[in-house]
């Protein structure tokens, strides 16, 4: 019962005077330049592409995160990188959700990295768990709904014995690099098919492509 009152809150309710977006895109990360090019922020980098792609420019909000909002193929879109930290990622994203007037959950598109993934593999995904990701896990505790689409990035397991977070938190080196930058843009391609085409569509054409090569 509390769960479905804090997403009758989330998704019920809106300060927004204007038309609603049509979608929420979040890229999830880690604010600060130690942070940049690492693993975690792979979500940062797909939602800055986005941004650069479409004309829009991120800048700093009250709802504690970097947003701007685009048309894309002739939608309103608003696009956002958390700036809480990745751990309490869902308490931007609640708030994202109300400013920009998103109705329900699968109108937010959330974009990270995944573990369970080979290095360069984009898989998109509708509901589910959060595999371990706090972030995901912190969004979907915020929205009180799985309920959400996921474009994951895959960054593939840690080598030998290191732990999957001091992994995801280091630099790639060069030649992983090239992968994930293709990635990326794989992920930015697989998030502007979920606007345009749907969820399944999305699903039908990047869940059956192999992994990024440079």
């Amino acid at each position: 019962r509390r769960r479905w009152r804090d997403v009758v809150m989330v998704f019920g309710l809106s300060d927004r005077t204007g038309a609603p977006a049509a979608y929420l895109v979040v890229g999830l990360g880690n604010p600060g330049e130690e942070f940049e090019g690492t693993r975690h922020n792979l979500g940062f980098e797909a939602v800055s592409l986005l941004a650069t792609r479409h004309g829009g420019k991120l800048k700093a909000g009250k709802e504690r995160a970097k947003s701007c909002e685009v048309r894309i193929g002739g939608a309103l879109i608003a696009l956002a990188q958390p700036q809480t930290f990745m751990n309490l990622s869902g308490e931007s994203v609640r708030m994202l959700v109300k400013r920009h007037g998103i109705a329900v959950p699968d109108r937010v598109v959330v974009v990270y990295d995944e573990l369970d993934l080979p290095s360069g593999r984009v898989k998109v995904k509708h509901g589910g768990g959060s595999a371990g990701h706090n972030g995901v896990k912190s969004v979907q505790a915020h929205l009180g709904s799985p309920g959400f689409v996921r474009v994951r990035i895959g960054v593939g397991k840690p080598p030998g014995s290191q732990k999957g977070l001091d992994f995801v938190l280091k630099r790639p080196g060069k030649q992983e690099r090239v992968v994930l930058d293709v990635a990326v843009e794989i992920a930015a391609d697989a998030v502007e098919s979920i606007l345009s085409a749907g969820i399944e569509r999305a699903m039908n054409t990047y869940n059956t492509e192999p992994a990024a090569t440079p």
